[in-house]
């Protein structure tokens, strides 16, 4: 019952209509208009929409536990990447006999480094069921261990943002590394198949354009059900006043804790939705410049609104893409540029400055004449 309630909201149904709406168009267009016409949707255009989509899974993540929790976490690269590499774990078991001659069984990398058999954390990653459950259970012991141990140690702040990115530098310097069995610092790719079904073909990147927007509509709909919740309004006392929130005893912590766990696990699907768009998932997943990259995402969009993370990750990422094709040295300049921009101008986002026109249009038209 809990999970219908945002359902009766009017953001909550402009968004989704919004969405649905763009998934709708976009598959005709690729679909019912012939190839030479200029409204033509190519398929890496619709790859390339997926993996934005992917990419607000991601954001939405972030906003819950920055906007409604008020923790910065410079780590949650870290749980998107996890969630891909679960997923790159299946991609490469899919190959089998086209692998490399004589080891179906092993990963090329396995092979060329003389391993003889699988790690036993590699066992059962020939089995999507068992995949879908490790790309949400990973990030999820992962961010429950962290978790708890800061939130229980009452870390907050700055010292808990740069544990957070402590974390994923963390993570990336053990990937790196051969002995990891995860590719080393080449990581996976030469993805062929999933669930039967070939990558490389059109109507493959449809579907999983189409799914990464089911997904980013369910975690949506899942995170404004918990802000909505008793939960989520425990959530923003501890935000706007921990210690008098812990005073009226609300086992602070304990809230903290099962939200980031959520949010980790959003991320991580978020990741494992990336990859198979993408072909391929490596260590510079876990860099901090991409986790510091996401949070700009939601301060563009505006924090604290969950859509607002949707628009700001997909118009960063819409000019990352313009700026690396036609002018990638400029691509940091634009970034820092952008970080500025939203830091001097737009302190509450995109999200903020159309809440304040609408507000100002309200008290325009209560002026009576």
């Amino acid at each position: 019952m809990w999970l219908t309630q945002p359902l009766y909201e009017r953001s909550t149904r402009i968004f989704l209509g919004v969405l649905l709406l763009a998934m709708i168009l976009v598959t005709l267009l690729h679909l019912a208009v012939p190839a030479d016409h200029p409204l033509y949707v190519s398929a890496y255009t619709v790859n390339l929409f997926g993996k934005y989509l992917s990419y607000a899974l991601l954001a939405v993540a972030v906003d819950l536990v920055w906007g409604y929790l008020g923790i910065l976490s410079l780590g949650h690269g870290a749980f998107f990447a996890l969630g891909g590499y679960v997923m790159g774990m299946y991609l490469m078991r899919q190959i089998g006999d086209r692998g490399v001659y004589g080891h179906p069984e092993l990963p090329d990398f396995m092979v060329f480094l003389n391993w003889d058999a699988l790690p036993w954390y590699w066992l059962g990653s020939d089995s999507f069921l068992f995949t879908a459950l490790m790309v949400m259970l990973v990030p999820g012991v992962l961010a429950f261990a962290f978790g708890y141990l800061a939130f229980r140690s009452r870390v907050t702040g700055v010292y808990l943002s740069i544990m957070t990115q402590a974390l994923t530098f963390a993570l990336m310097l053990a990937f790196y590394r051969n002995e990891m069995g995860f590719g080393g610092s080449d990581g996976m790719t030469n993805f062929r198949d999933i669930l039967g079904f070939d990558l490389r073909t059109d109507e493959t990147r449809l579907a999983l354009f189409l799914i990464s927007g089911v997904a980013l509509a369910v975690g949506y709909v899942i995170c404004r059900a918990l802000v909505n919740s008793k939960l989520g309004r425990v959530c923003i006392a501890s935000r706007d006043a921990e210690a008098r929130t812990r005073f009226l005893g609300y086992r602070v912590e304990r809230v903290q804790l099962s939200v980031f766990v959520v949010s980790a696990m959003l991320a991580g699907v978020a990741g494992a939705l990336y990859v198979p768009q993408v072909g391929i998932i490596n260590p510079s997943e876990f860099a901090p410049l991409f986790s510091i990259e996401i949070v700009l995402w939601v301060a563009l969009g505006g924090r604290a609104t969950l859509y607002g993370a949707v628009i700001g990750a997909l118009l960063v990422n819409y000019a990352k893409t313009y700026f690396t094709g036609v002018m990638p040295d400029a691509w940091l300049f634009a970034l820092g540029g952008l970080f500025v921009l939203v830091t001097v101008f737009l302190p509450k986002g995109i999200a903020g400055l159309l809440k304040q026109r609408k507000q100002a249009k309200e008290k325009e038209e209560e002026v009576p004449a």
